[in-house]
């Protein structure tokens, strides 16, 4: 992320943020899941529920599984104090999109409209860590907007994904030297580039060590496990009658 800090945001109340992916500890015979919290059910009684990386795989997943898998664009986020930078992959093609200057309601609002109007079905958030893999004070404040989002997201069958983008920064830089952009360019772009090289990083690594943000509600968990709607472009025989 671009060295910028968000302003302290009130902690998410609704969330569970489970383990990363390829990081739950291992049972014998046991599915590889993010165990979510016990609930009560006043009819039926406790319910318990689990989210399979099988049964929600990330989309850089899926595309390891089926190079010939259709569908499932991705939308990278930069996270910043007051800017925020956004990129697209389509398939293996990642590019720069825009760069918001919007915090809040505001900035969620605009971010689901981009979506749907790209066709993606997932958020790939950068989060802050050090060299050494640690998390930093200012990832708790990302967390806490990439909750938020999840919750609006999973009412429409998307995820959202948290990315290590440690040096992301530098690599978006060298990108744009690379690419022959100005240093007027470079300011202004440097947040979408990189979200660019947050979005390479989850697609180069085929979404291991990802997070999904998984809402607590489960109707909204059983929305993420159906997915948003098939698209009949890409899945035409699922019109047929």
């Amino acid at each position: 992320m671009y060295c910028q800090r968000l302003a302290a945001l009130p902690a998410q109340t609704d969330l569970f943020l489970p383990f990363p992916i390829g990081t739950v500890p291992k049972v014998r015979n046991a599915p590889t899941s993010i165990q979510l919290p016990l609930t009560k059910n006043r009819k039926n009684g406790p319910r318990i529920s689990a989210i399979s990386t099988d049964e929600i795989p990330p989309n850089a997943l899926r595309r390891k599984r089926d190079p010939n898998w259709r569908g499932g664009f991705s939308v990278g986020v930069d996270l910043g104090m007051s800017r925020t930078g956004l990129a697209l992959s389509k398939g293996f093609n990642f590019r720069p999109l825009t760069v918001l200057n919007l915090r809040g309601q505001k900035l969620e609002d605009q971010l689901l409209e981009i979506a749907k109007q790209q066709e993606a079905d997932e958020f790939i958030v950068g989060l802050p860590k050090s060299s050494d893999g640690k998390e930093t004070p200012q990832s708790n404040k990302i967390r806490s907007v990439a909750g938020r989002l999840a919750v609006s997201a999973a009412q429409r069958g998307w995820r959202v994904y948290l990315q290590d983008e440690n040096g992301t920064s530098i690599e978006a830089m060298d990108r744009m030297i690379n690419v022959g952009l100005g240093k007027s360019d470079r300011q202004s772009k440097i947040d979408a580039y990189a979200a660019v090289m947050v979005l390479e990083r989850y697609f180069s690594m085929s979404g291991e060590g990802t997070e999904l943000v998984v809402p607590k509600n489960l109707d909204l968990q059983d929305k993420l496990r159906r997915g948003p709607p098939k698209d009949t472009d890409f899945y035409p025989e699922d019109n047929e009658d």
